[in-house]
């Protein structure tokens, strides 16, 4: 089927230059969940903020939905935030923010052209962070800065520049400098023009923080030696420097910073218009070939999510779709590329948090809900007329592995059907053998945690309690069909079929792995590595 809409190449590339398709990135308790309902909040999307951490009879934050995330204020399944702010269409999506969920967070980076890297005022570059941030670095992606959490005790601000500078390699070039030490957040200077904007506190910080900018000249009247040192601060950055400069940011090589506390609504516009002003729109993407698809071709785009148990009245599954170039339009029928099969998308859906609304169209940079997509997995191309396919996206090497069960064996319809969806999704890679049967698959996971997820979903989803066993296992390596007779008759050594017919060769250390290097050689035993 042929696109049936009326959009010419000129509205198409004037389109996706509107859309801004960002991520946020952090250590856990950085304030993700927090900053993400404050720029929904500040773009008029929702009327009042939630805080996972707030106090009880606020409402729980929008974009973490799932139980286990409500109940312990983190976020574990990726949530898709479309808004309109000043002529821009923001696309954010929410990543999980505990490690033991990195794997998801890694596909959704894919998906993104620029990240927010939020940084704890309090406590620096924390290891989590760090760790995206190389995905970021090794995908080239834009970073934007925000320090958050300037309304509590932290370090001081040229400390963090010079930790940001030392740990990322990015020369840090803030936008704005805090008026005020950490613990008594009164304001921002405006390093372009020299001007104070002044903060007041919302009740809760449940709604707008009040915002009122002035003149070097009022703001050392009203503020005094809190303003000077903030200007004697900034003059230190330009003698080193430190301005933004665009063509820098865009190469990854330079990060503009920010200083906020989202729980109280500061700085949070001044975020937005630096997305608008600053972020790069959608663009061409490359194929798998290296060869870029121009956002004017035909529609194309890729998965980079699936997710089910979003509505508890269905059980359906959505799959997220990064639109790439064209017109996505609902109903229209693409191909499958790894299948070279027709897709209808007769059910296509924007998703803010748990809250849907029917999609009828979506540009390159937008995000498209496909639901019960059952033929859909993470990686899977689409495409109208002109046949391409994007890079797949890798998966991680798990590094914890445990045997589950049926609690109950006349639920064992239920137990497989729910093991095939946490597969199908990427909640936990699922691997199995002869020898073990199907009735006792192997889940391996990059943390522990998704481990409680799986379990959880199980009963909560499917009905069907599970038992789980940990397996002695902590390094797994491809290996290939011919070298599993050899590495059956090694002591410590499993190997185990995932459902993607890769065969993966399991070692209860890397000490085992390497001696099983040394005495047979000749065996394929390849790292599974993110690239």
């Amino acid at each position: 089927m042929t696109s049936t809409g009326d959009y010419s190449p000129k509205t198409i590339r004037e389109q996706a230059a509107r859309r801004r398709t960002f991520a946020v990135i952090s250590h856990p308790d950085a304030g993700k969940s927090t900053l993400t309902e404050a720029l929904a909040l500040h773009a008029r999307v929702i009327g009042q903020a939630g805080a996972t951490h707030g106090k009880a009879g606020r409402r729980a934050t929008v974009s973490d939905w799932q139980k286990m995330e409500q109940e312990r204020g983190i976020s574990i399944s990726s949530a898709a935030l479309q808004f309109e702010y000043r002529d821009a269409v923001l696309n954010l999506i929410d990543t999980p923010g505990h490690a033991d969920f990195s794997e998801d967070t890694y596909r959704v980076l894919s998906s993104v052209d620029c990240t927010i890297m939020l940084v704890d005022a309090a406590k620096g570059l924390e290891t989590q962070t760090m760790k995206l941030f190389e995905v970021c670095a090794h995908r080239n992606i834009p970073i934007i800065t925000v320090i958050n959490k300037w309304d509590r005790p932290g370090l001081e601000p040229l400390e963090l520049m010079d930790e940001i500078r030392e740990r990322t390699g990015m020369l840090p070039t803030p936008l704005t400098w805090p008026v005020g030490v950490s613990g008594d957040f009164r304001g921002v200077l405006n390093r372009e023009d020299g001007t104070y904007t002044k903060y007041t506190r919302s009740d809760g910080g449940a709604s707008i923080a009040g915002e009122e900018t002035m003149d070097a000249e009022a703001a050392a009247a009203l503020e005094g030696e809190a303003f000077t040192t903030a200007v004697d601060e900034s003059e230190l950055l330009e003698m080193e420097e430190q301005n933004h400069d665009q063509v820098s940011f865009l190469a990854a090589k330079s990060t503009p910073v920010m200083f906020a506390a989202a729980v109280l609504n500061f700085g949070v516009h001044k975020i937005l218009d630096t997305l608008v002003d600053l972020a790069p729109a959608a663009e061409a993407r490359a194929d798998k070939d290296g060869t870029d698809r121009p956002v004017d071709a035909p529609f194309s785009g890729f998965v980079f999510k699936v997710q089910a148990g979003m509505d508890a009245n269905h059980r359906d599954r959505l799959a997220y779709i990064r639109v790439c170039s064209g017109v996505f339009e609902r109903g229209m029928v693409v191909t499958h590329a790894s299948t070279g099969k027709p897709f209808a998308t007769k059910y296509a859906q924007q998703v803010f948090g748990r809250d849907r609304a029917v999609i009828d169209e979506a540009f390159p940079g937008d995000v498209v809900g496909l639901v019960n997509a059952s033929a859909l997995r993470v990686g899977d191309s689409l495409y109208l007329d002109q046949p391409v396919e994007f890079p797949g996206i890798p998966t991680f090497s798990p590094e914890h592995f445990m045997v589950i069960r049926a609690k109950d064996s006349s639920k064992y319809k239920q137990f497989r059907r729910g093991i095939e969806q946490l597969d199908h999704e990427g909640v936990v890679q699922v691997l199995r053998s002869d020898l073990r049967g199907d009735q006792a698959p192997v889940l391996g996971a990059v943390g522990p945690m998704q481990f409680e997820v799986a379990e959880d979903r199980m009963v909560q989803e499917f009905n069907a309690p599970c038992r789980l066993e940990p397996l002695p296992y902590t390094i797994a390596r491809r290996t290939t069909a011919e070298c599993v007779p050899t590495l059956a008759r090694e002591r410590s050594v499993e190997v185990l079929s995932r459902s993607d017919g890769e065969l993966l060769a399991l070692f209860s250390d890397r000490w085992r792995l390497q001696g099983v290097e040394r005495q047979h050689p000749e065996l394929v035993l390849e790292p599974l590595v993110v690239s």
